[in-house]
């Protein structure tokens, strides 16, 4: 591929006009489609600008075979995970987690995981996470009733006392919710991240949110957010693996969840 395709096919899948391209980088759209036509080549001052505008590293712009395959959505269905998740909680007895279920899907209805290929609906995230817990051998209530409602309170109109859990749970939810903490996001997170360490199970819940991010990142956000995003998984969430692998039946789990970040994390890195 030349680099005029690879600059099409970039700024297309980050679903950008010639012109706004053109726009973030400060030239003119003609210029866009002389460089994508292969009639002329950026500046080399425009080029970080270029890479960034398309989230893309320069090696991948400047790459003469660049496979050509088809996307797909990284995600499972969610009628499907609904329906396995509600049987073994049946089969258990898992009470809050069978009223979880509906609530979240209740209140979650018509939202959708932000910038996925295919428009994936917001559900199968919480569900992915309650599969994920019971996949590693966690199958108690409380941790599965807090993995589906975690963002019901952040991204819904829902109360903490509207949540059809006990105690535990609710502070658990309550504090994984950026909106339950007053100021913007960025400047409370040390805060937040410090009350996340003092709760077992509020730690476990984010750890286990944040490995399914992260397997998601690269569909869903641009290359300065993965970045970022690296960097606070390194520097916050690693350390709540010690407060969950502190809770002897959470052991494995732990260890499970360090080796699938890290693996993620590392080979990010790599490619970023």
């Amino acid at each position: 591929m030349s680099l005029g395709n690879n600059i099409a096919h970039y700024r297309k899948r980050q679903g950008l006009t010639q012109e706004q391209l053109a726009e973030i980088v400060g030239v003119s759209f003609q210029s866009v489609s002389s460089w994508e036509r292969d009639e002329t080549l950026p500046d080399t001052g425009r080029l970080k600008a270029l890479s960034r505008a398309l989230s893309c590293s320069l090696d991948a712009l400047f790459c003469e075979d660049r496979p050509d395959w088809t996307l797909k959505a990284p995600h499972s269905d969610p009628e499907h995970m609904y329906t396995y998740v509600k049987a073994r909680a049946q089969s258990a007895g898992l009470t809050q987690t069978l009223e979880a279920l509906p609530l979240m899907r209740q209140k979650h209805a018509r939202q959708f995981r932000k910038g996925m290929t295919d428009a994936a609906p917001y559900v199968t995230h919480p569900l992915t996470l309650a599969c994920h817990a019971l996949a590693m051998g966690i199958g108690e209530d409380d941790v599965l009733a807090a993995l589906l409602l975690h963002d019901v309170i952040e991204d819904t109109d829902t109360t903490p006392e509207e949540l059809p859990v006990n105690e535990r749970v609710r502070k658990a939810v309550c504090l994984v919710s950026y909106n339950s903490y007053p100021g913007d996001k960025e400047s409370i997170k040390p805060l937040y991240y410090r009350n996340i360490a003092q709760n077992p199970l509020a730690a476990l819940v984010k750890c286990i949110d944040r490995c399914n991010n992260l397997s998601c990142m690269a569909d869903g956000f641009g290359r300065e957010k993965m970045i970022a995003y690296v960097l606070q998984t390194e520097k916050y969430i690693l350390p709540l693996l010690e407060v969950v692998k502190n809770e002897p039946k959470w052991n494995s789990a732990a260890w499970l969840l360090k080796y699938q970040m890290t693996a993620l994390l590392e080979s990010f890195k790599r490619l970023l």
